[in-house]
């Protein structure tokens, strides 16, 4: 009788207490990347790691991937501790990494056999040409690497971090400096890796791509997690919102009834209210414009994106300039 599968994790990626110090503790030019991070993934996810430059990204993802001790804590991918068993964490992660490195003499079929037999991958389970298809290179299946535009380099990455099949996918800024045509391709496929079970982690400077792509998304600023939530209880933090009124007619100044609001002109036959949804129905706001007498054209409204709470949380978490 044939073994039981052993049963699927339910936390892609589970990291508790991760700290990572540049340099020796303590000393003068010793630098903490990495400050008691904890955070799961769970399995499944389309998951967003998100943070300025510096923040600590890189560093957690090259941990993940094996090139960079850990200071502290415990990182399990798929359920396998990266310390005990450091080749089977490896096996259960692929990185496509920012930086464009590629052998400049080797074909994408052929990078992809080497990236295989490196993960001992047997030749008759390998997916070369399934893989190139998918990601839109088999027509360069044979060409030479260096010929290769900038953005079907950033596929042949993608296409390496897939070739032993794992389960966890890291994705390092995949659509810097490529094209619209490219970024919305490589996301369909990504969206249909995610469809078929496999985890996602994304970093991003592309504020819109993480919001429109990601279930959950954490932010971290000077090494320190400072969110961790879905990306609409993210948004809907900052509880803020616009509504702007076009007029009939042009209006000299605010009128004295709407006093109590926080309300601006924004030219001779346009106001705007700055309201708090959780506290102010924006139908409240048009009876109050109405009664005051404004005749209104059109109205529009500017909902709190993901940018706003970003840039809000990591000024909140900046550290205090020290005095003199």
């Amino acid at each position: 009788m044939a073994a039981a599968a052993a049963p699927l994790p339910d936390a892609a990626v589970d990291i508790a207490g991760l700290s990572k110090t540049y340099g020796r503790p303590g000393s003068a030019n010793a630098k903490r990347a990495l400050d008691g991070v904890s955070l799961t993934i769970r399995r499944g996810e389309l998951f967003g790691l998100l943070g300025p430059n510096g923040a600590g990204k890189s560093t957690l993802i090259n941990i993940l991937a094996g090139l960079v001790n850990k200071t502290a804590g415990q990182v399990r991918i798929w359920g396998i501790d990266i310390d005990r068993q450091p080749r089977a964490s490896r096996g259960a992660i692929g990185v496509v990494p920012q930086e464009l490195h590629i052998d400049p003499f080797f074909s994408p079929r052929e990078a992809l056999e080497v990236q295989a037999g490196l993960y001992g991958v047997p030749p008759a389970e390998r997916r070369t040409d399934e893989i190139l298809a998918a990601v839109g290179l088999a027509d360069k299946a044979n060409a030479y690497a260096r010929t290769l535009s900038g953005g079907m380099r950033r596929r042949l990455l993608v296409a390496k971090a897939l070739v032993h099949a794992p389960p966890v996918l890291v994705l390092d800024e995949p659509t810097a400096g490529v094209d619209v045509e490219l970024r919305q391709s490589l996301w369909t496929y990504v969206r249909e890796l995610n469809t078929r079970g496999t985890t996602i982690l994304l970093t991003t400077h592309y504020l819109q791509e993480a919001e429109q792509l990601c279930d959950r998304i954490a932010i971290i600023n000077h090494g320190k997690l400072i969110a961790c939530d879905t990306t609409s209880a993210l948004v809907a933090r900052l509880d803020r919102k616009e509504l702007s009124l076009i007029l009939d007619r042009d209006l000299a100044a605010i009128p004295a009834t709407l006093a109590g609001f926080d309300v601006v002109r924004k030219g001779p036959r346009e106001i705007m209210f700055r309201y708090r949804p959780s506290q102010v129905r924006a139908g409240d706001l048009l009876e109050a414009a109405r009664t005051a007498g404004l005749g209104i054209l059109d109205i529009t409204t500017e909902e709190t994106d993901l940018e706003d709470i970003f840039l809000e949380l990591t000024r909140a978490s900046a550290p205090e300039e020290e005095d003199g």
